[in-house]
C-alpha cells in the first residue's frame, strides 16, 4: 500500500471517530431518571455534569439541582415538586449553572430564592443575572471597617457597635427576642442610605407576613427585599434562600451601595442541608450535619465586605442569626457561626424574663471591628457605659450576700442599675444619633441617680421629648458634626439641667 493511500486511510478513520465522539457527547447532553425518591433524583447517562448545575426533566418542567456526582451516577435536588416527575423520565443538561433575575424592582418585594414573586404582585422586571454561588471577594478588593452601621438599639451602638462590612452574629434561645432586634435594626435605616435584604429561612408563613406588615407600616418596605423560604417549602429552596439573598445584597454592592442582611436563621439552613445530605446518602459526622456544613456558613458569611474605592466602596452587612438549645453555644452549628463571624451579640432568656430588652448580655457579646466604625460622638460618651457596667455586674454578685455596704458600693450599684434601666428599649422604637447622645451623658454623669429605679424610663421618654422640643440647635450640631465637642458637651449638660430644673 502506497504511502498516500495510507495517510488518506488514517484521515478517514480520524473522520469517523470524531463524528462518532461528536454524536456520543450529543447523547451525553441526555439522561434518564433511574430512581426519584424524596425529592433526589437519581440520574445515569449525564457524562459532563458539573456540581451545581442546574438540569431539566423533559415533559414535566420541572428543574433540578446537582449536589453529588459519582462515577456513573449522579443526584440532583428537584426544585419544584411535581405529581408528573417518575423513573424513565428523559433529562436534559444545557451547562447552566444555578442564578436569579436581579433588578432595581426587588425592591419592596417578597420573593422565593428562584427570584419568583410570592406577593401576588407583577413579575419583577428583567435586570441582571446573578449567580447564587460566587467565588467571595479578594483580600485586594477590600477596605477595613471603617462606618458605623447605626442600629439605632442603644445597647448595641454603645457597647458592640457594628461596622459596615461588618458579620456580627445575633445568638440565643427560641424567644429571646434575636429576630426583634434585626428587624429594629432595619427600620432604622430609613435616613442612613441603606438596603436591606431580610432572608427568612424554614420561618412559618403567617410570621414572615407579620415582618413584611412591621417593615411596610414604618416605611421600612421603601428600601427592604424580603426572601422567603417557609418551613413548607422543599429542603431545597431553604439550603438556596441565603445565597438568593446575598446575590441580591451584591448586585447593590456592586453599583457602590451599602447593604444590610440579615439571615434567620442559619441553625434551619443548616437543619435543611442536613436533610437534604443525608438523603444524598452523605455520611453524617458530628450531631448528623456532614462534615462540609462550616464550609457551607463560611463561604456564605465571607461575601459580606466592604470594598475599597477601586471597586466602587460598596458593603454588605451580615447579621446571621443562630438559635441555640438552653444557652448551649458549644454546639456544633454555634461554635461554627462564632468563629466565622466577627463578634456576636448573646441574647439571654434570663435577662429577657427578667423583663431587660433588648436582653444582651454584655458580657459575652463582643464586637471585633465595630469600635473603628463607630460614631466618634458615641465612642466617646460610652467609654463610661461599660465600666459602669462592668462594675455594676462584679458588685451585685456579692452584694447579696453582705447585709451592710460601703457607701461607694452602694453608689456604683445605684448607678450601674440606672445604666441597665437606660439600656432598655421598646421594639419598634430606634433612637437617632441625638437620643441615643443625650441619654448616654445623662446616665453616665449621675443625672438619673436621684430617681428610683422604676421611674427611669419614663424620665428618659420625657427628657427626649423636652430636648425635642428645646433643644433643636443641639440636635441639628450632633448630626451635623457626630462628635463630642466642647460645645456639643456643654449643649447637652444645660438641656438636662434644664429640664431636671
Amino acid at each position: 500500500m502506497s504511502k498516500e493511500s495510507i495517510s488518506h486511510f488514517i484521515d478517514e478513520i480520524e473522520k469517523v471517530l470524531l463524528s462518532s465522539s461528536q454524536e456520543s457527547s450529543k447523547e451525553k447532553n441526555y439522561g434518564i431518571i433511574e430512581s426519584y425518591k424524596d425529592g433526589v433524583l437519581e440520574i445515569r447517562g449525564l457524562q459532563n455534569l458539573k456540581m451545581g448545575e442546574v438540569v431539566k426533566v423533559k415533559d414535566v418542567d420541572v428543574d433540578a439541582l446537582v449536589l453529588s456526582l459519582e462515577k456513573d451516577v449522579s443526584y440532583a435536588v428537584v426544585l419544584k415538586s411535581s405529581s408528573e416527575l417518575k423513573e424513565g423520565l428523559f433529562v436534559e443538561s444545557n451547562g447552566i449553572t444555578l442564578s436569579l433575575n436581579v433588578s432595581e424592582g426587588v425592591i419592596g418585594r417578597v420573593i422565593d430564592p428562584l427570584g419568583q414573586p410570592l406577593d401576588g404582585k407583577d413579575e419583577i422586571k428583567i435586570g441582571k443575572r446573578y449567580a447564587h454561588e460566587k467565588i467571595a471577594p479578594g483580600v485586594m478588593t477590600r477596605k477595613s471597617v471603617h462606618q458605623p452601621v447605626q442600629t439605632g438599639i442603644l445597647a448595641i451602638d454603645s457597647l458592640i457597635p457594628i461596622g459596615r462590612g461588618q458579620r456580627e452574629l445575633i445568638i440565643g434561645d427560641r424567644q429571646t427576642g434575636k429576630t426583634t432586634v434585626a428587624i429594629d435594626t432595619i427600620l432604622n435605616q430609613h435616613d442612613q442610605n441603606m438596603k436591606c435584604v431580610y432572608v427568612a429561612i424554614g420561618q412559618r408563613e403567617g410570621r414572615v407576613r407579620q415582618v413584611y406588615e412591621t417593615l411596610k407600616a414604618n416605611g421600612a418596605m421603601d428600601y427592604t427585599t424580603i426572601v422567603s423560604a417557609p418551613a413548607s417549602s422543599a429542603a431545597a429552596l431553604q439550603f438556596l434562600a441565603p445565597y438568593a439573598g446575598v446575590s441580591i445584597a451584591e448586585y447593590f454592592c456592586d453599583k457602590g451601595e451599602d447593604v444590610l442582611i440579615i439571615y434567620d436563621d442559619l441553625s434551619k439552613h443548616a437543619v435543611a442541608y442536613r436533610e437534604m445530605s443525608l438523603l444524598l446518602r452523605r455520611p453524617p459526622g458530628r450531631e448528623a450535619y456532614p462534615g462540609d456544613v462550616f464550609y457551607l456558613h463560611s463561604r456564605l458569611l465571607e461575601r459580606a465586605v466592604k470594598l475599597n474605592e477601586k471597586y466602587g466602596g460598596g458593603s454588605i452587612t451580615a447579621l446571621p442569626i443562630i438559635e441555640t438549645q438552653a444557652g448551649d453555644v458549644s454546639a456544633y452549628i454555634p461554635t461554627n457561626v462564632i468563629s466565622i463571624t466577627d463578634g456576636q451579640m448573646f441574647l439571654e432568656t434570663n435577662l429577657f424574663n427578667k423583663g431587660i430588652r433588648p436582653a444582651i448580655n454584655v458580657g459575652i457579646s463582643v464586637s471585633r471591628v465595630g469600635g473603628a466604625a463607630q460614631t466618634k460622638l458615641i465612642k466617646k460618651l460610652s467609654g463610661r457605659i461599660k465600666l459602669d457596667l462592668a462594675q455594676y455586674y462584679e458588685l451585685e454578685a456579692f452584694s447579696q450576700f453582705a447585709s451592710d455596704l460601703d457607701e461607694g458600693t452602694l453608689k456604683a450599684l445605684r448607678r450601674g442599675e440606672r445604666v441597665v434601666e437606660a439600656l432598655k428599649q421598646k421594639q419598634q422604637s430606634p433612637y437617632s444619633l441625638w437620643e441615643e447622645a443625650v441619654v448616654i451623658y445623662a446616665v453616665t454623669n449621675g443625672y438619673l441617680d436621684k430617681y428610683e429605679k422604676s421611674e427611669v424610663t419614663t424620665k428618659i421618654s420625657q427628657l427626649l421629648a423636652f430636648v425635642e422640643l428645646k433643644g433643636k440647635d443641639m440636635i441639628e450640631k450632633i448630626m451635623k458634626d457626630k462628635e463630642l465637642t466642647d460645645e456639643i458637651a456643654e449643649l447637652l449638660k444645660n438641656n438636662i439641667e434644664e429640664f431636671l430644673k
